[in-house]
């Protein structure tokens, strides 16, 4: 058991097909403790003083196909701490059961609402949790950023009354089957830092940078090139700073045959990280012959079509 004063929000969103959870507290690593969450089955915040195995028990009793009433009832039955729990339980269809008992630290609250529940326990005062919930319900687009968005509302009402230093956001798929392409599902932790929800935003950033550049290598290997050179171009864009993303977008112009803006990735690329520069040299890509591996070398060496490498 651990004691994790925090706040957090279990949220669905029916027409993407996601539900998710996010958390902040000022305890050390909360993305071990509170979130819990299950692709095809549900998501649950266990916190406060936090019995470890409700979680796990939890998406149990979802799975064998409790409602999260049901199930939030058969964990507190025999729980002789229930007063000093504080529980939050989602299913696939968005149906919310919350439980914050009256031991918990104040302020101390939770709210259900459509497709969403918010729970915080310890917080600086009972403006946070009306601030994430007409938050959550005035946001749209991507269900990761909308949870963040309403932990940054929690955070600016008062967020936990002794600060921050972690944070965690998981969003999983309401379908129990292989999910496509896997956009949207996300699973980041923020440890110990003075601003987590910011290093938050700046992982989920990278995230989905990363991602483009996955999904880039699906579609370049199904020889849809334009559109795999689509997915490289937001790759970079959404995180310029990463100097892997260009080198692998410039492999890819040069593999085909762009081989000038191709070179000028490249370059980036090295400028950073000359490491980089073995790589290009020793690369094995199964889609690069040796010709096209001569032809990269030459055009970040400044002998072929392109910018000299500084």
């Amino acid at each position: 058991m651990s004691r994790t004063h925090t706040y957090s929000i279990v949220a669905i969103d029916r027409k993407s097909g996601r539900m998710g959870i996010g958390v902040q507290s000022h305890s050390f690593s909360v993305g071990s403790i509170v979130p819990w969450a299950e692709q095809g089955v549900g998501v649950i915040a266990t916190q406060a003083d936090v019995e470890s195995s409700h979680g796990r028990r939890g998406l149990s009793y979802l799975k064998v196909g409790d409602t999260p009433r049901v199930a939030l009832s058969r964990l507190l039955t025999n729980d002789v701490k229930r007063e000093a729990r504080q529980i939050a339980i989602l299913d696939t269809s968005g149906d919310v059961a919350v439980h914050t008992g009256k031991d918990c630290i104040a302020w101390a609250g939770s709210v259900a609402g459509s497709g969403f529940g918010v729970q915080a326990n310890l917080a600086d005062n009972p403006e946070v949790l009306p601030a994430m919930a007409a938050t959550f319900n005035s946001t749209n687009g991507d269900l990761a950023d909308r949870l963040l968005q309403t932990l940054q509302a929690g955070e600016k009402a008062g967020g936990d009354a002794r600060g921050r230093q972690s944070a965690a956001l998981r969003v999983v798929s309401t379908s129990a089957e292989k999910v496509g392409n896997g956009w949207g599902l996300v699973d980041l932790r923020v440890e110990d830092n003075p601003s987590p929800l910011e290093e938050l935003k700046r992982l989920l950033r990278i995230h989905i940078a990363y991602w483009h550049m996955d999904e880039a290598d699906r579609l370049e290997a199904e020889n849809d090139f334009l559109g795999a050179a689509r997915q490289y171009r937001l790759a970079v864009k959404t995180a310029p700073e990463k100097e892997e993303l260009k080198f692998w977008s410039g492999v890819f112009l040069v593999r085909h045959g762009r081989p000038e803006r191709g070179a000028k990735l490249l370059n980036e690329a090295l400028r950073v990280n000359e490491s980089f520069d073995q790589v290009l040299h020793n690369l094995r890509h199964p889609h690069l012959s040796a010709e096209q591996r001569g032809q990269a070398d030459r055009v970040v060496s400044g002998n072929e079509n392109g910018t000299a490498s500084s």
